[in-house]
């Protein structure tokens, strides 16, 4: 077993559920039905949750097809994991109620006139660079803001960086979003990056489970989002499970940072994993 997911493993099964192994190795070699091969194989369709760490999307599909012929169900399909999981597919969603965003799926191979034509919208504001999934965030001036848009050597030093950064788990292509001020936490004890309000939002089927404080550093003294944040925006999203991670902009306005496949995204540090899954549990009884 993973000892990065023991304690979840553990909080699953006092909470009730049926847990099973994939065989982490098998499934980094593309062989799926070898993965899963632990798992019982069932008269009729259960649904499953996989927790575990991300695979990209053709990966996802194979594991779901895999399990399907075990007659389990993903609790997301692939199109919802992908939905979730990749920025630009849920962006049209939360537009509203998040950053400016444009993208290209020009990783690795992007000429700097072509960026600077896209990032044109953004005027002479601040700037992140990520991919379609991820972003260097731990090597923040380096691989991740850029002080201007219009800053054509900064944008091109940074993006570099973070394409070396990110190397083979590159992926989808290049995102960039508008820098916003949001209230201020701390800085990063580690990489200095600093670290604002934000909470991560856990949604099943349209409706909240649970809100943690995202960050393990920082006094969030009590602050919490208003019930219900983004209601509206969570009955949109195309996806049975998912994370939504919001945060309040230093003039009082509250945004959603991303969407995420909650299979696959991290239960912040002050949240106890027994806590997480007597949620579910509830939630499914």
């Amino acid at each position: 077993m993973d000892f990065a997911f023991k304690d979840e493993c553990q909080a699953a099964q006092q909470a009730g559920f049926e847990t099973y192994l994939i065989n982490a190795d098998a499934l980094d070699e593309g062989a799926f039905d070898k993965a899963v091969r632990h798992f019982p194989q069932r008269d009729n369709n259960e649904i499953a949750l996989y927790r575990g760490w991300m695979v990209n999307t053709e990966s996802y599909r194979a594991l779901y097809e895999a399990l399907s012929r075990r007659r389990y169900v993903l609790m997301n399909n692939p199109d919802e994991y992908r939905h979730a999981h990749h920025l630009p597919e849920s962006y049209s969603v939360i537009r509203d109620n998040t950053p400016k965003t444009v993208w290209t799926t020009r990783g690795p191979t992007f000429e700097r006139s072509e960026l600077m034509a896209l990032l044109a919208p953004f005027g002479d504001v601040p700037i992140i660079v990520k991919d379609f999934v991820k972003s260097q965030k731990y090597h923040w001036k380096e691989a991740c803001f850029i002080p201007s848009a219009q800053d054509a050597e900064a944008v091109s030093r940074v993006t570099a960086r973070f394409v070396e950064l990110q190397g083979d788990d590159l992926t989808g292509g290049l995102v960039f979003r508008e820098f916003v001020e949001l209230a201020p936490l701390t800085t990063h004890s580690k990489s200095g990056m600093p670290l604002t309000k934000e909470f991560r939002m856990f949604v099943l089927y349209g409706k909240p489970l649970l809100t943690i404080e995202y960050w393990e550093e920082g006094e969030y003294c009590d602050e919490a989002p208003p019930q219900n944040l983004f209601g509206d925006v969570a009955a949109k999203v195309q996806s049975r499970f998912f994370t939504m991670d919001v945060a309040r902009c230093t003039n009082g306005r509250w945004i959603i940072i991303e969407l995420g496949d909650a299979q696959v995204a991290g239960i912040p540090e002050r949240l106890h994993p027994k806590d997480f899954y007597e949620a579910l549990a509830a939630r499914f009884c």
